[in-house]
Order: structure tokens, then C-alpha cells, then sequence
């Protein structure tokens, strides 16, 4: 397991500097990055979340909403929300709004903002597995809704719900290797809209082993590897079309495969 956690790290990082493919890329919306990285190393194989089609609102109330994690597939039709956040779309439409960016540790200490374009051009660069949490940046939250009103209003979130709550977008872009560290908050819903996202998660009993303001890509290479069994989180990668739903207190992780683009419908 050691050999496969640090496989991930040593791909997911590179030091040279890479190039933008063709914004006409319509499989990836020209999010993907050129050079060492661009092939992965092959797929987790492990998921230890399942996966629903066709799932009733009953069926998510009595077997999931209070219970434990699900990725749900086909649930709605996005197309148009997808072709509106390719890169070349996104940077036409939103280039020159002002975004807030986040530090990469578990409590978000800093706060930074500045243009889309240049967190896009400038920023999303793979992560360096050296780096820590409060020295990483990356757009995810913290959305003026106003400003991004044009696009959020084409985004069609699951059909799922729960009593007593409404429902808040939450919309980010990051780099391959970067993601947030173990944290809990409210139920919710996160759809990949590009490249593919992995999450590790634990139920609110269950305390992770962790450090704050270390990223998850380190965390996967110092501690995942020497998990008993017991105590291993479940798991699942994300893949564009695909939406996960993590219900109340749920601790997770997670881990930017690709440079990523998502949204996430926050119960609140």
C-alpha cells in the first residue's frame, strides 16, 4: 500500500513547466494540462462507496440521507452547464471577476482575491507535495452569487432533499493533486463537472488521523499507508457526470485527480 500512495504522489507532481492544450479540447473543456502529468497513474481500483442509478427519493431518505455516502449517476442532465464551464467559455464570461480563494488546510485560515483569469493562468499548476495546507490556494466557496448568477442558473442539482433545508451552490476549479483536508460540515451534494476527484471519508464517530495543515496529497503519502484496516476511510474516485452525496458530520477528504472542474449543493 506504501508503494501505491506514493506512485500517486510522484505522478500527480512535476516540476516542469507544462502548456495549455487547444481550447477547442471538447472532452475535457481544455482544463487538462500538458506534460509529465497529464497520464495518471492507472485508477484506484478501490471503492468503497456505491454507486445508485435510478434512485427513488424514498430509497435516498430511508438508506442514505442520515446513513452513509452515495455517488449517483444519471440522476440529472447537465450538458449545458458542462459546455458553459469550459475553459475558454468560463475565462470569456468571468475572466475578469474578482474571485476569493481559499487555503488548502482544514479550516481555511486565509483568504486571498484577485482576477479568474489570473487564478487560472497563474495557479493551476499541480500541487507540490511538499507544500502545506495555508501555502496552497485554490478557488472553492466562497462564490458571489450575483456575479455568477448567469451560469449557476443553468445547473440542475440532484432532486433530492431534506426537510428543513435549502439548498446553496458552491462552485471551484483546482489543480491536479490539490484538495482539502480532513473537515465536517453540513449534508451535501458535489457534482464533477471536469476530471476526477477522490474522496475519503468517515462517519462522525470516527475521528480521522490527520494534521490540519497538512494537504490531503500528503496525508495520502505519510499516514493512508499505514492504516489497519479497521481504521481506513471509505473511498471512491468521482468522475465527471458522477454526483456524491456525504450526509451531516460526515469527516472527508479529498483529492484532485485532474485539474477539476465542480460544484457543490450544500444543505444548510
Amino acid at each position: 500500500m506504501a508503494c501505491r500512495a506514493l506512485l500517486w504522489v510522484l505522478v500527480l507532481w512535476a516540476p516542469a513547466a507544462p502548456a495549455w492544450p487547444g481550447a477547442g479540447d471538447a472532452g475535457d473543456g481544455g482544463w487538462r494540462w500538458e506534460g509529465p502529468w497529464a497520464a495518471l497513474a492507472p485508477e484506484e481500483e478501490r471503492c468503497t462507496v456505491e454507486r445508485r442509478a435510478d434512485l427513488t427519493n424514498a430509497e435516498f431518505v430511508q438508506h442514505y440521507a442520515f446513513l452513509r455516502p452515495v455517488i449517483l449517476k444519471g440522476t440529472t442532465d447537465n450538458s449545458r452547464f458542462r459546455a458553459l464551464c469550459s475553459r475558454e467559455r468560463l475565462l470569456a464570461s468571468f475572466g475578469d471577476n474578482v474571485v476569493r480563494l481559499s487555503t488548502a488546510n482544514t479550516y481555511s485560515y486565509q483568504k486571498v482575491d484577485l482576477p479568474f483569469q489570473e487564478y487560472v493562468k497563474q495557479l493551476l499548476h499541480p500541487q507540490n507535495p511538499a507544500s502545506l495546507g495555508n501555502d496552497t490556494l485554490y478557488f472553492f466557496g466562497d462564490n458571489n452569487f450575483t456575479e455568477w448568477e448567469s451560469l449557476f442558473r443553468h445547473y440542475t442539482p440532484p432532486p433530492f432533499r431534506l426537510l428543513g433545508t435549502t439548498p446553496a451552490y458552491s462552485f471551484g476549479i483546482a489543480g491536479a493533486g490539490s484538495g482539502v483536508p480532513f473537515h465536517w460540515h453540513g449534508p451535501g451534494f458535489s457534482e464533477v463537472i471536469y476530471g476526477r476527484k477522490r474522496w475519503f471519508l468517515y462517519p462522525p464517530e470516527k475521528t480521522p488521523k490527520f494534521h490540519p495543515n497538512k494537504t490531503t496529497l500528503a496525508w495520502l503519502q505519510d499516514i493512508y499507508p499505514a492504516l489497519a484496516p479497521f481504521a481506513q476511510p471509505l473511498e471512491c474516485t468521482v468522475r465527471a457526470g458522477e454526483v456524491l452525496y456525504f450526509p451531516d458530520r460526515w469527516w472527508h477528504a479529498t483529492l484532485n485527480l485532474d485539474t477539476s472542474v465542480f460544484i457543490s449543493t450544500f444543505l444548510g
